[in-house]
């Protein structure tokens, strides 16, 4: 347990997830990158595609080519932003709407398992380090190294 680092124990649980979760896609014929962009979606109001990359921690040229994608599967449509004339917004239509209610089935039957598992006292800690986490690559100084002359 000494040996192990947190970044090694993170990514090796996140691949574990990821893996996870593009199995349980497969079932309603998705992938866990495209549920995972329409949970990201506004169902209601829809999404501006300029809000969805960074809301996703997404680059923009891999969230372009999941958008195309899902746009081919009459997942989504894009509509002039009202409030930007040169904007878009990303809406659902019925069938992504669907799709999204699938994903969502997913990911809240995961963290129900995980919580009658764990207990809240575990989890709170567990969202305490991971909001320390973020917070310390936030602020590159702490952990960077520093030189002296």
């Amino acid at each position: 347990m000494q040996d192990l680092t947190i970044d090694y124990a993170l990514r090796a649980t996140w691949q574990a997830v990821t893996k996870m979760y593009n199995e349980e896609a497969k079932n309603y014929g998705l992938t866990m990158a495209i549920g995972f962009t329409l949970l990201s979606i506004d169902p209601r109001k829809g999404t501006p595609s300029t809000a969805l990359g960074p809301k996703m921690g997404m680059e923009g040229t891999s969230l372009s080519r999941i958008l195309k994608n899902i746009e081919e599967k009459g997942y989504i449509e894009r509509r002039p932003n009202p409030n930007d004339g040169r904007g878009v917004l990303i809406h659902l239509t019925a069938l992504g709407l669907d799709k999204r209610k699938d994903s969502k089935e997913v990911v809240l039957r995961f963290n129900e398992a995980v919580k009658g598992h764990i207990a809240m006292e575990d989890l709170n800690g567990f969202f305490k380090t991971i909001d320390v986490i973020n917070k310390l690559i936030l602020d590159k100084s702490i952990y960077a190294k520093t030189t002296t002359n």
